[in-house]
């Protein structure tokens, strides 16, 4: 059986997201599969992508412009041999395939909150995933949220849209203990006291706003990572807030090895998201025993279970008193530190990629 595999969203650099998704689904595929691989990309593979071998090789081929709808599907249709099934880590499966196709749809935040993308996004988001989900034979999901939702919006059978959960690196995120490292990271970011963390990319659905209003009045600061995304400016003007502008840390991107640090010397993880496919981040700070805020709705409770705070990411008194509770009550913060710890445990990237090998070939049989 050959598997053919879109690497494009594995094959960048500073991966965040659906980016450090495929990386993960891809290297973790290639340790438990006995079956060939074959990687398709428009760029060469980055060093970290996993190394060439019988069992796996890359094909490299342009044009990158339309590379989906039209260098993938003439290569599919004239090479040979073909795959067996064609696996996209993402939204936006080839145009046209000669063989049974699999998608993963992380969610569909867009169709909830259309208000919160770029038109050009927004267009390409509804247009190619909505043919991405009626032609593959198969749908992943990360959570039973997106499942509900790409059933209800897409109509598509619920036999066929099946639920991964995601990871993290479990090597990297654990608590760190040893103040040397955590007074490292802090002079590395200028952090003075107690704060509250945040990591993500800094757009409307992470609901920063928001947050920055339920701080205004809590003595401690918000030390905020993650790249520029879109539609950023009202957050960038409520951080000038003379009320807000000296609590507000801002790292931008960080690299993982300070992750650990910086989660386990917070007082809290705060995720209040409108909407959330997963929430990566959220696995990361229960693993280093850092409490975690999140918001009630979407894929957040499956992920966050009895192990956190949840709170109505639309009413910024709730956000505030869910803060408060985990900052005044340190023997509740401990309890939440402990069972977080727990409930990260149940998730892998070992246990993700087996479920989608598994979908995998059983697709490629059923449909071969």
């Amino acid at each position: 059986m050959i598997i053919g595999v879109d690497g494009n969203e594995a094959n960048i650099q500073n991966r965040v997201g659906s980016g450090e998704y495929s990386f993960e689904i891809l290297k973790n595929l290639v340790k438990i599969c006995d079956e060939e691989i074959v990687v398709y990309l428009k760029d060469k593979p980055l060093n970290d992508l996993p190394e060439k071998s019988s069992k796996l090789s890359y094909k490299i081929f342009g044009p990158s412009k339309f590379w989906t709808q039209v260098g993938l599907p003439l290569n599919l249709y004239l090479r040979n041999p073909k795959p067996d099934v064609f696996f996209t880590p993402g939204h936006y499966a080839p145009r046209f395939c000669p063989c049974p196709s699999v998608i993963t749809v992380f969610d569909l935040s867009y169709t909830h909150f259309p208000q919160l993308f770029n038109k050009s996004d927004l267009y390409q988001l509804k247009n190619w995933t909505s043919y991405s989900v009626k032609k593959a034979q198969a749908v992943l999901t990360i959570s039973e949220s997106s499942k509900k939702d790409i059933v209800k919006y897409y109509k598509k059978d619920p036999q066929k849209v099946f639920v991964t959960y995601l990871g993290y690196d479990r090597n990297l995120f654990k608590p760190v203990k040893d103040s040397n490292k955590l007074q490292k990271v802090r002079r590395k970011y200028d952090i003075r006291g107690d704060y509250i963390f945040f990591l993500g990319t800094i757009q409307p659905r992470k609901n920063l706003v928001k947050l920055l209003e339920a701080i205004k009045d809590i003595n401690v600061a918000l030390v905020i990572s993650g790249k520029k995304g879109w539609l950023y400016d009202d957050f960038f003007s409520k951080i000038e807030d003379p009320k807000i502008k000296d609590k507000v840390i801002l790292t931008d991107y960080v690299q993982d090895e300070d992750l650990p640090a910086l989660f386990s010397g917070a007082q809290a993880f705060v995720l209040s998201s409108l909407w959330e496919g997963f929430g990566i981040p959220i696995l990361e700070a229960m693993a280093c025993g850092c409490p975690v805020i999140a918001s009630d709705r979407s894929s957040l409770p499956e992920v966050v279970g009895d192990s956190g705070v949840l709170v109505n990411s639309e009413d910024v008194e709730a956000i505030t008193d869910g803060i408060q509770k985990v900052l005044t009550n340190k023997k509740f913060a401990q309890e939440l530190s402990v069972k977080g710890i727990a409930q990260a445990e149940k998730f892998s990237w070992e246990q993700c990629a087996t479920k989608t090998l598994k979908v995998l070939k059983n697709t490629a049989l059923l449909n071969g």
